[in-house]
């Protein structure tokens, strides 16, 4: 028997998302799809699909109407066709596929947009921060500096990207290791956080960070191996746990006093083995589930929460579409993608 998808929320979520005044996209390459979460005129939840390939990082214009989301070996920009104040239907936008740079499987993770409108992202696969390439694969940003050469061999499992000005400024990595695939023996405690402009390692000692953003003066993010959200003291390197994830959290956006946070269950029997947050588990009571945390930041408490069960069983990342209330999204296939069409303004 198929497996379905069932989408529960806490009984507050509607009017939380109504109060945030725009929309939540997040990404899931396990059943490989991008999820739009939205209210309808009405205010009932709107939750809108589409299918794509290892659907994993995202990224988001400051206006919202432009969308990067990195696949199996494309990056894409979607961008929304409705003018502003416009809807079809029920949805005030439509995001359809206008671009894609065929990149291979590089095993792109965090996606950003640069101050130049142009896509910035952390290439896992050769161990650093990249952009599209004229005629290539990807060009290359930076790499850390105990990277000794650029190889496919995910020597470090470099994954997340925090902007500063429009620019990168800094990256998680979840170990210093220089030999092929040698993160995986450092999950437990080899984690760092790295200054791009720098090259100076400003954390370390965390257990599989992701998911680093600059939000309010402070660097949050999400130290995976223990299931802790919380901030680093860029002049100690302290982490300073805030809230508890039940699930591998991976996967986060940051708007005003909020923080959304996606959450997963195992893999497999081997996801958590070796890290932190099985014990963490264990000690409350716990199953990891696979979902949406709304985190105060102030209190530190779990205000709201999105439930995802069934086929789904891992995110990756989430983005908040600022002004955007219900929206949509045009796939590859089918009859839609031959008919939308817009004209650049002169």
């Amino acid at each position: 028997m198929e497996e379905k998808f069932a989408l529960t929320t806490s009984r507050g979520f509607n009017g939380w998302l109504h109060a945030l005044g725009g929309s939540l996209a997040f990404t899931t390459y396990q059943a490989g799809k991008i999820f739009f979460l939205g209210l309808k005129p009405d205010g009932r939840l709107s939750v809108f699909e589409r299918s794509y390939p290892r659907c994993m990082g995202l990224g988001v214009s400051p206006d919202g109407r432009t969308l990067l989301m990195a696949t199996h070996y494309q990056l894409y920009r979607f961008d929304n066709v409705l003018p502003a104040g416009q809807r079809q239907g029920l949805y005030d936008a439509v995001y359809a596929p206008h671009q894609s740079w065929i990149t291979g499987d590089i095993d792109i993770h965090d996606v950003e947009i640069d101050g130049d409108g142009k896509p910035v992202f952390i290439n896992t696969l050769f161990n650093c921060v990249a952009t599209v390439g004229d005629g290539a694969s990807f060009k290359p940003l930076w790499k850390p500096p105990f990277i000794s050469k650029l190889a496919a061999e995910d020597r470090c499992h470099m994954n997340g990207l925090a902007m500063e000005g429009g620019k990168p400024k800094y990256v998680t990595c979840v170990s210093r290791s220089d030999a092929s695939d040698g993160w995986r023996d450092r999950r437990a405690d080899g984690g760092l956080v790295i200054d791009v402009t720098t090259d100076d390692i400003i954390a370390e000692g965390l257990s599989m960070p992701h998911s680093p953003r600059l939000h309010d003066g402070k660097l949050w993010l999400l130290n995976s191996g223990t299931g802790y959200f919380g901030w680093v003291d860029i002049k100690s390197g302290e982490f300073n746990p805030v809230t508890f994830c039940p699930g591998y959290a991976r996967g986060l956006s940051l708007v005003g006093n909020y923080a959304i946070i996606g959450l997963s269950q195992s893999r497999d029997n081997k996801t958590f083995q070796g890290l932190p947050l099985n014990q963490a588990l264990k000690d409350k009571d716990v199953d990891a589930r696979c979902g949406l945390l709304i985190v105060d930041l102030t209190t530190g408490d779990a205000v709201e929460w999105v439930r995802i069960e069934g086929v789904v069983q891992e995110l990756f990342d989430v983005a908040v579409l600022p002004d955007i209330k219900c929206p949509s999204a045009i796939g590859l296939k089918g009859q839609k993608i031959l008919k939308v069409i817009s004209i650049e303004e002169r």
